[in-house]
Parts: structure tokens; sequence; C-alpha cells
């Protein structure tokens, strides 16, 4: 199940292990959002809420994170706690992923870092937020998240709501029909914007039900087409920020963090801290329904995928 190469890096925790070892469903989480996302302790309620979704819906999570250098699948209570307050955490992807590993350090992983551990794992359907993608002025930076690659090349299925609408969408779209990721809306017709239900690009497949899914995951697999699935599920209408309201605030963002001179790495930070004051703190909240409706529907996959 797992590459053994790579066993020596990792920790699985021991129900992790067990249900793994028995064809169980198992579903991967990341830990920027713990480290990254939002405040102590938030963020730790919140990663454990995640959890307990899974569980909800007939899976076992596993929260993945580097501790001293060591690829932890499944964290532990302790840990996750002190993952919550932890300082100097790097956030890793797939280009830092090794060096966290061989110097010893702490780290969070992305979508990317999640994908590739969750994979070495023996782990095949993983739930986040929102992908990483193409960001505005590209031309200019050539700034396009890693995570878009790794959907092309790691054999997991991602459950997100779209992508965040601060990104540059129909680029991200675009990019990932070239490198041939399958974009399915599940039962939508519309590519999720993250807080809101649907920006106004169609997505290019559509399911409406988690044993559909399993059956082009397994379809996919059977033909030896590499790569994952990425599977785009609106937030819950109750939860979303409507576009129209969404593009306001993030117009706004944006002229704010180019006032201020922010740039490179420092402007997807700036822009989400801005949308959470101005939005009076909705942003947050939308985020956090959207995670917990994200891991449900994984794990309503990964039990059908056993089945």
């Amino acid at each position: 199940m797992t590459n053994d190469t790579a066993k020596r890096f990792l920790d699985i925790a021991p129900e992790v292990q067990a249900t793994l070892a028995a064809g169980g469903p198992v579903v991967a989480l990341e830990s920027t959002i713990i480290t990254h996302g939002m405040p102590h302790p938030q963020n730790v309620a919140t990663a454990r809420d995640v959890e307990a979704v899974v569980r909800d819906n007939g899976a076992v999570p596993a929260t993945i994170a580097i501790i001293n250098g060591r690829i932890k699948v499944g964290l532990s209570d302790a840990e996750l706690d002190w993952l919550g307050t932890a300082r100097d955490v790097m956030k890793l992807s797939r280009a830092d992923l090794p060096y966290a590993v061989s110097s010893g350090r702490q780290g969070a992983t992305t979508v990317a870092a999640t994908m590739i551990c969750a994979r070495l794992a023996g782990i095949r359907v993983f739930a986040t937020g929102g992908i990483g993608g193409v960001h505005q002025g590209v031309e200019d930076t050539m700034d396009i998240s890693a995570d878009l690659d790794e959907l092309a090349r790691t054999p997991v299925a991602v459950i997100c709501a779209g992508a965040k609408a601060i990104l540059d969408l129909p680029r991200t779209l675009e990019y990932l029909e070239t490198r041939g990721v399958p974009v399915v809306g599940y039962r939508t017709d519309r590519f999720p914007a993250f807080w809101s239900r649907a920006s106004d690009l169609p997505v290019p497949l559509r399911v409406d039900s988690p044993d559909a899914l399993a059956d082009l995951i397994r379809t996919k697999e059977a033909l030896g087409i590499e790569g994952g699935v990425l599977v785009a599920n609106p937030v819950p209408d109750a939860d979303e920020i409507p576009a129209g309201a969404m593009k306001t605030f993030i117009d706004a963002a944006v002229a704010e963090a180019k006032a201020r001179g922010v740039t490179g790495k420092a402007v997807t930070p700036f822009l989400l801290s801005h949308l959470f004051e101005v939005t009076g703190g909705r942003s947050l909240a939308t985020n956090i329904a959207l995670v917990k409706n994200n891991a449900a529907l994984a794990a309503q996959l990964a039990a059908a995928l056993t089945r």
C-alpha cells in the first residue's frame, strides 16, 4: 500500500493504518487551515469538527502534518493541540516537503503536499476548502499554484469548493484542462467560487452521487490514466456569500493590496485577512461551512470506493 522507500518517513496513526489494512474508508485532511488559515483556538476546534464530520459520514479522518521531520498521517489529540499554537511552521508544497522532512522541521501541508503524503499512505480521497490556482496578473508574475500540476500527476481525488474567487478562475480551469485533470461538478453545472455557490463558468463534467464519483475514479484507474480527479462541491445555500457581493469585497481588497504595495506570496494572506474584516467575519464562517461540507462528501466517496 505504501511506497516501501517512503515508509521510513511516515508515521501512520494506528486507527488509520488498521482501516487501510482492512480496505476501509479513510479521508486525508490538510493542516494549513490549522497553522495558516485561522486563529487559535478556532483552528483546533474547526479541525476537530471536520474530523467529526468525516466520522459521522462513515470514514476515518487522517489529518496530515510534518512534526520533527516525520510525516504524520493522522494526528493524536496532543499533536493537534500542539500544532494549533506551534511557531515557525513551514507551509509545505511539493518543492519544500523533502526539505522539511530531511531537516527535521515542522510543516503544514497544502493541497499539493497533502496529496503526495496521502498517496504514500495509500489514501485515495482528500477533503480541503479550495484549491490553489492561476493568480490574477499571471502574464507578469507566472504565479500558478503547484496544486494544479499535482492534480495532473498524483492519483488522489480532491473534494473542494472550487478555487478562491481572488484567483483567475477562467485561466485556472483552462490550465486544468490542458493538464488533463477531470473537473467534476457535484450536483452542479457551474464551477463553484469558494465563498459563492457558482461562478459564471461551466464545469466540464457533472455527477450527482458518491457512487457515480467512485465509478468515474475506478474507470480512470482501470484505463491507466495518471493523476487525480477534482470534485467541485458548492458551499451549502445557507452559508454562501452571493457572487455579486463577493466580487465587490474582492475588488476593494485587491485595490487596497495594490495601494499598499503588497506583492508575491504576501498577496493571498493579505486579501483573505482584508476580506475577513470587510465581511465582518462572514468569509471565515463560510470557509468553515464549506470545509465541513466537503469533508462529508469525501467520507461518502471514500465509503463508496470500498464497496
